[in-house]
């Protein structure tokens, strides 16, 4: 390389360097040799680049080096831009010009990768995955991954305008278990305790507000030691925002301004705004999810008032013990088969229910139901009525207590808007959920927890209600962005005040001793004069994944784990040296 000086990147060469002399390096994507002449498809981070190699040109030396050329070789070349001698190449950004070198050098030699590096590889995720290095050079890879670069940028530069600082928050924290389950390190200077990886920057960011850095954002790594999916790694970014002086209007707009300014510059994207708001209740009743898709209609109806007096037992055990019947009309589905129908059932199943009711009204007017014989034909033409049904409609019902029917109700309604291609892809629909409820019972600590963490404040017209106890009514200051029935991120107004504070915590079932040995700095900080403060996070691996369509958050994430939180290039986690345990005080049992 001492004589070599890379000129261009491959596509900043245009036809408007036609005569220059260029120097270009990359990876050989392929070559054809057509004897006394080689045709080299060039590869680099921007794109391909035809490189013509000519002995009489290059001389003998270059054109020998070109013979021996494979894929995956790393190469300088310098030559001259030409027009292309043959027809256009439309399919990439160079497609009219090539360069003729006049000298070559291989950088680095290649092996045979052991998969083809192009895009929308057919190849196994999972070897592509231990090669991720090879992988990461496919173009439709590097250029998601180049987006998720933009996006933060972005991101960065907006809320730097907006007088926002960024500030790094610490990485090794004091556990604090009242959520997820934490990543835990453990300290060698102070044997048998342990750091926290942090699952956000919460309390920190809290206490910055403290401080009086009153607009804060940070682009943080978070860890949370949770079972994996489509959309989550054991390890995230998340875009970590906080203001002080502010409620949930002014989170709100500041943010719709962001997504407006990222979906522009990111894929081109105008945002109307302000964007659609709905609150919890409204939208579990009509779509049975917190984080519904609006691209396609099919809302849940609730269909219970007219069944009251009705003889068919599963709908009414339903309504006498406290639950309710709820349907959907599947809009065109009357001659689905009964197989299909059979997969329905038992995908509702799987989601808790005991079945899943339907009525099919045929083209000829005429009904055919799993439950129609229980019925008189006024309470079916009512329920038809009230589900709006038409001739060739499949009318889906499920019958439980609400949270039950709701979560039936809202996964059969994705499965069949994906089966019958209701989805318009091209959207990009956003969506604000806010009135969360505070809390919910859990079963099995038979306690409430928080829904979306202790921090958060209730509206202030439920405050009297922490104090008699009603906590299943208490809704919460808090809201969820959603895009396209993901949730991108939350937030909320935060508690003050010390005394609501300490509510919350006693509300929790955790005694003053408990949160004071958990929580006394952010106690304690309470007595020295807080702002009111609210803030959001955003996951930017999920951001970055929806608006580059991709399938897998893997996709836009270097170097990801797989489902068992390990990482297939790497082999982490793996086992350590018997003298680094023993120095932090640690004895690995061996498994039953």
């Amino acid at each position: 390389m001492e004589n070599l000086r890379r000129t261009h990147r491959l596509t900043e060469l245009s036809e408007a360097n036609i005569g220059e002399t260029v120097t270009v390096m990359g990876w050989v994507q392929k070559n054809r040799n057509k004897g006394g002449i080689i045709f080299v498809d060039l590869r680099d981070i921007s794109g391909i680049l035809q490189i013509i190699l000519e002995e009489s040109v290059c001389g003998p030396e270059s054109f020998q080096k070109g013979e021996k050329l494979r894929s995956e070789f790393v190469i300088a070349v310098r030559g001259t831009v030409f027009l292309r001698a043959g027809a256009v190449n439309e399919n990439i950004k160079t497609g009219s010009i090539e360069v003729r070198a006049d000298f070559i050098e291989i950088l680095s030699e290649a092996e045979t990768p052991p998969f083809p590096i192009e895009a929308d590889s057919r190849t196994k995720e999972e070897l592509r995955l231990r090669y991720r290095y090879l992988d990461l050079r496919r173009p439709d890879l590097q250029e998601k991954i180049i987006l998720r670069s933009k996006i933060t940028a972005d991101i960065r530069s907006f809320l730097s305008r907006e007088n926002f600082l960024e500030i790094e928050t610490p990485i090794l924290n004091k556990s604090t278990p009242e959520g997820a389950r934490d990543y835990l390190v453990p300290s060698r200077v102070h044997p048998g305790s342990f750091y926290a990886l942090p699952q956000s920057p919460q309390l920190f960011k809290q206490l910055l507000m403290c401080s009086g850095y009153d607009r804060y954002f940070q682009i943080a790594k978070c860890f949370r030691d949770e079972d994996l999916r489509a959309d989550r790694q054991p390890e995230f970014t998340q875009i970590d925002l906080e203001m002080s002086f502010a409620d949930v209007e002014d989170v709100l707009l500041i943010n719709e301004r962001l997504l407006k300014e990222v979906c522009k510059n990111a894929i081109g994207i105008e945002l109307s705004l302000p964007l659609p708001r709905l609150r919890w209740k409204e939208a579990m009743e009509r779509y049975g999810t917190d984080k519904p898709d609006t691209r396609f209609e099919m809302e849940l109806v609730d269909v219970s008032a007219l069944l009251k007096e009705c003889e068919f037992a599963v709908f009414s055990n339903a309504l006498e013990s406290g639950g309710s019947v709820r349907g959907i009309n599947a809009k065109g589905q009357a001659e689905m088969p009964r197989k299909k129908i059979d997969a329905l059932v038992d995908f509702a199943k799987g989601y808790g229910a005991k079945g899943l009711a339907y009525l099919a009204i045929m083209p000829d007017g005429s009904y055919k139901s799993s439950f129609m014989k229980f019925m008189k034909e006024s309470e079916l033409t009512d329920l038809v009525n009230e589900m709006s049904g038409e001739a060739g409609d499949l009318l889906f019902f499920a019958a439980d207590r609400n949270d039950l029917v709701f979560s039936v109700l809202g996964a059969l309604r994705l499965k069949l808007a994906k089966q019958m291609e209701l989805i318009d892809e091209s959207k990009f629909n956003f969506l604000w959920i806010t009135e969360f409820p505070l809390l919910e019972y859990n079963e099995e600590e038979e306690r409430f927890v928080a829904v979306h963490h202790p921090f958060t404040m209730p509206m202030e017209e439920d405050l009297p209600l922490l104090d008699i106890g009603d906590l299943g009514k208490i809704r919460a200051k808090a809201y969820d962005i959603i895009l396209n029935g993901t949730e991108l991120g939350g937030g909320s107004v935060r508690i003050y005040q010390r005394d609501i504070q300490e509510k919350m915590f006693s509300v929790l079932g955790l005694s003053e001793e408990t949160a004071q040995n958990r929580f006394g700095f952010l106690l304690d900080a309470f007595r020295y004069g807080v702002p009111p403060h609210a803030g959001l996070a955003y996951g930017l691996d999920r951001l970055v994944m929806l608006l580059a369509k991709a399938e897998s958050i893997r996709e836009v994430i270097a170097f990801p784990k797989i489902k068992d939180a390990s990482c297939l290039l790497s082999n982490a986690p793996d086992f350590v040296d018997e003298k680094q345990l023993e120095e932090l005080w640690i004895v690995v049992k061996e498994p039953d």
